[in-house]
């Protein structure tokens, strides 16, 4: 039984009730086994935390970690197939290099979760997989592969194909790719379900790219859309009502524009980069203030630097400039804690500190957003994969 206690910390929960107290937390075999007040218990590895602040590991719900290599061209960029705009048989996990620098970087910056997607260069760009982020081998850092499919609208495939001079140029192609692959899992799907019920039906011709999007068609998996205009944010919202898709809005750029109609979407944005200049067009209303704003409207609002965009290591950074520009303290901490978990359908092992939750957890100088505020030590899976010695 490998146990370490936390000791001397100001434990901040961020779970709904967002519980502030002076006192402890166990780790016993990649758990928090106990948490509490007043005189802790016996343990005979401690770590003192001089009065600092624990809080759960960070989630970015949305990045390109491990496929795009720091220091590397295209050597390492292996997050775009861009030589058939329809790939949902891809799987992340199988371009992720866990020994990318990135991810130590991550983790000393406090981020032990991350959702790894292929790149936004087709209408269709593969499958998504969580992932903690340390370890040596991709299969025992995922949480839950596939967590989504990716889909991408707007410039990005207009862009890629136009130069190829191949579908889709316009953005009514791009959707009608989407709808075209899903109406065939659907009817995949029947024509093997009718298989199992009638032995006189014979079974489809095996497909990947179907296959892949049945988890989808379940409910198992969600829909991730990178949508950066509010058109295409609608056109995202129509497909997924379309065919009972789980929506989340990636990027969202211009969402705040439309806060009060997507509020009653009930659909979840993964709001950022915004630490970036407005590279394309449709980034034009690009601002800091976007969280705060989706926020008050009452939408499930999670940040992302979209990794290697914006660094992971700077995530922190992110959640200042956010609050700076209007958001509420919390929400910026739950905004990459508590609601990418809940995002991700895994809010009972990560995303907030309580007892069997995994043991991620971060230990802070002080505020986490104080700029002056050190990351101290990292604990994954209840092991310290990080401790500052300097």
């Amino acid at each position: 039984m490998k146990q370490t206690l936390i000791k001397n910390i100001e434990v901040w929960t961020m779970d709904a009730q967002d519980t502030r107290f002076s006192g402890w937390v166990l780790l016993e075999d990649g758990k928090i086994a106990a948490m509490g007040e007043g005189e802790p218990p016996a343990c005979a590895e401690m770590l003192d935390g001089e009065g600092g602040v624990l809080t759960p590991g960070l989630i970015d719900i949305h990045s390109h970690l491990g496929l795009y290599e720091d220091g590397l061209g295209f050597e390492g960029a292996d997050g775009n197939e861009d030589t058939d705009p329809v790939t949902p048989h891809l799987r992340a996990i199988d371009g992720v290099n866990p020994m990318d620098r990135g991810f130590q970087e991550a983790r000393e910056a406090g981020v032990t979760t991350v959702a790894v997607s292929p790149g936004s260069a087709n209408p269709i760009g593969g499958q998504i997989a969580l992932l903690k982020t340390a370890g040596r081998r991709v299969d025992d850092m995922v949480l839950k592969a596939p967590l989504a499919i990716k889909f991408a609208l707007g410039e990005n495939p207009k862009s890629v194909y136009h130069d190829k001079d191949e579908a889709p140029v316009t953005r009514m192609a791009t959707a009608a790719l989407i709808r075209e692959q899903l109406y065939k899992a659907k009817e995949y799907f029947s024509r093997k379900a009718r298989a199992e019920d009638d032995p006189d039906q014979d079974d489809p011709d095996y497909d990947s790219k179907l296959e892949a999007l049945l988890p989808l068609l379940w409910g198992k998996a969600e829909a991730h859309f990178h949508a950066h205009r509010a058109d295409d944010i609608f056109t995202a919202l129509r497909i997924a009502r379309e065919f009972g898709l789980r929506a989340v809005i990636i990027h969202g750029t211009e969402a705040h524009l439309v806060a009060d109609l997507l509020a009653e979407e009930h659909v979840p944005v993964v709001c950022g980069p915004f630490m970036t200049d407005r590279s394309k067009p449709e980034l034009r209303h690009l601002t800091d203030e976007a969280p705060g704003l989706l926020c008050k409207a009452g939408i499930p609002t999670a940040i992302t630097v979209d990794h290697p965009e914006i660094p992971l290591r700077l995530l922190p950074m992110a959640l200042m400039l956010a609050v700076r520009a209007g958001m509420d303290k919390t929400n910026a901490l739950r905004a990459v804690t508590s609601v990418p978990a809940q995002i991700a359908g895994m809010e009972n092992r990560i995303g907030s500190l309580r007892e069997g939750m995994d043991a991620d957890c971060v230990l802070w100088s002080g505020d986490p957003l104080d700029i002056t505020t050190q990351v101290q030590a990292v604990f994954v899976n209840g092991a310290l994969e990080y401790r500052r010695t300097r």
